[in-house]
C-alpha cells in the first residue's frame, strides 16, 4: 500500500523555489514560478502543479529559457503596458507588471498588459483570479505551439490556445473560467500517456490525420478543437490577438523556435486585458458587481455549478489539511532538490 506525504502550502512553495534556485534560476523568478506551481497543486490542477516542474527545467536545460533575467516594464502612456520577460518565465513578468496594470486600469477603466518573449507554462486562471480579487474583471490569453489542427484540417497549426476570464465577487471567490480551445489541455493527454490510459474518442488524430485514442499517437499527431468550427474560430482569434497583434510568436513560430520539439514548453507572448467595472458603469446609478452577483446566484439557484468551484473546494481542503503528494511526486522533489538539472533527461 502506497502512502502519501502531506506538505503545507508554504512548505511546498519553499521546496519548489529551492529547486529552481538550485538549477540557477534567480530568486525573483524562482519565487514567482513556485507560487504558480504550488497554486496549481493546491487547487488539485495536477497538470499545472508539481508535474510542471520537470517541463520548466527541461526547457532550461535545453537553453531555451533565460534563468537569471529580471523582467522590465515599459510604462509609456495610456492604457497599454508592455512587460519584457527577456526570454525568462512568464510568471515573474506578470508579477513585476501587476501593480502598474492595476494603477492604469483604475485611471482609464481598462488596460492591456502585453508580455513579450516569455516561457509560459501556467494556467491562466492564476492571473485573472488575482486581478478579480482587486475588484477587476480580466481576460487572459496566449498561443502555444502548433499541436492542434483547425476544424476540417489534419495538421497542427494552432496551439491549445487557452482563454480565461475573471469577475469580482463580494465575499466570495471570484467567478473564473479557464479553458483550452482544444478538446482537452495537452497536459491532460500527457497524463493519459504516463498512466497508460486510452483517450476519449474525438480528442485527437495521429500523424496521418486518422482519429486515435492512443495518447502517444496523439502527441505525434494533432489535437482537435472543442466545439468544431466554434473552437477553431476562437483559437484563430487568440493567435491574432496574443500573437500577431502583440508582435510575438504565433504557435507555428513557437514550435520552430523550439526546434520542432513539442516535448519542450513553448516561448511566445501573452495578453492580459483588465477592466474596472466601477469606472465603466460610472454615472449609471448601478453597482455592476451587485448586478453580476444576481446573475451568478440565479445560475446556482437553477442547480447549475459555477466554473472553478471544484478548484476552490480543493483549495479549502489544502488550506485546512495540507497538500497530499504521492510517493512518486515526493521522489521527484527529492531528486530535483538534490541533483538539480542532472536529474532531468
Amino acid at each position: 500500500m502506497t502512502t502519501s506525504t502531506t506538505l503545507t502550502i508554504g512548505e511546498l512553495e519553499s521546496r519548489v523555489a529551492r529547486i529552481f534556485e538550485r538549477c540557477g534560476v534567480n530568486a525573483i523568478a524562482a519565487g514567482a514560478v513556485a507560487r504558480v506551481i504550488t497554486a496549481g497543486e493546491r487547487d488539485n490542477c495536477k497538470s499545472h502543479g508539481v508535474y510542471r516542474i520537470e517541463g520548466c527545467l527541461r526547457v532550461l536545460k535545453a537553453g531555451k529559457v533565460e534563468p537569471d533575467v529580471v523582467p522590465s516594464v515599459a510604462e509609456g502612456e495610456g492604457p497599454v503596458l508592455r512587460a519584457d520577460a527577456k526570454g525568462g518565465y512568464a510568471s515573474p513578468a506578470y508579477e513585476v507588471a501587476r501593480s502598474y496594470l492595476i494603477e492604469r486600469v483604475k485611471t482609464h477603466g481598462l488596460a492591456a498588459l502585453v508580455i513579450n518573449d516569455c516561457l509560459h507554462f501556467s494556467a491562466l486562471w492564476y492571473e485573472v483570479e488575482d486581478l478579480a480579487r482587486d475588484g477587476l474583471a480580466a481576460i487572459s490569453m496566449c498561443p502555444s505551439y502548433a499541436v492542434m489542427a483547425p476544424f476540417g484540417g489534419k495538421r497542427p497549426l494552432f496551439g491549445t490556445n487557452p482563454f480565461a476570464f475573471g469577475w469580482p465577487r463580494k465575499g466570495e471567490h471570484p467567478y473564473v473560467f479557464d479553458f483550452a480551445t482544444s478538446v482537452a489541455a495537452r497536459g491532460e493527454i500527457e497524463i493519459y500517456r504516463r498512466e497508460g490510459r486510452s483517450l476519449p474518442e474525438g480528442w485527437a488524430v495521429d500523424a496521418e490525420g486518422n482519429p486515435t485514442t492512443d495518447p502517444a499517437a496523439a502527441l505525434e499527431g494533432a489535437m482537435m478543437p472543442f466545439g468544431g468550427h466554434k473552437g477553431s474560430a476562437i483559437a484563430t482569434m487568440i493567435e491574432l490577438l496574443a500573437g500577431a497583434m502583440i508582435g510575438d510568436f504565433m504557435s507555428s513560430e513557437a514550435l520552430e523556435f523550439m526546434g520542432g520539439s513539442s516535448t519542450l514548453l513553448p516561448r511566445h507572448g501573452a495578453l492580459v486585458l483588465a477592466f474596472d467595472p466601477a469606472v465603466l458603469a460610472k454615472g449609471r446609478g448601478r453597482d455592476p458587481v451587485e448586478d453580476g452577483e444576481r446573475l451568478l446566484e440565479s445560475i446556482v439557484d437553477q442547480g447549475a455549478r459555477l466554473p472553478s468551484q471544484r478548484r476552490y473546494e480543493a483549495r479549502r481542503a489544502a488550506e485546512r489539511d495540507g497538500i497530499a503528494l504521492s510517493p512518486q511526486e515526493i521522489d521527484l522533489l527529492d531528486r530535483l532538490e538534490t541533483m538539480g538539472l542532472d536529474a532531468i533527461d
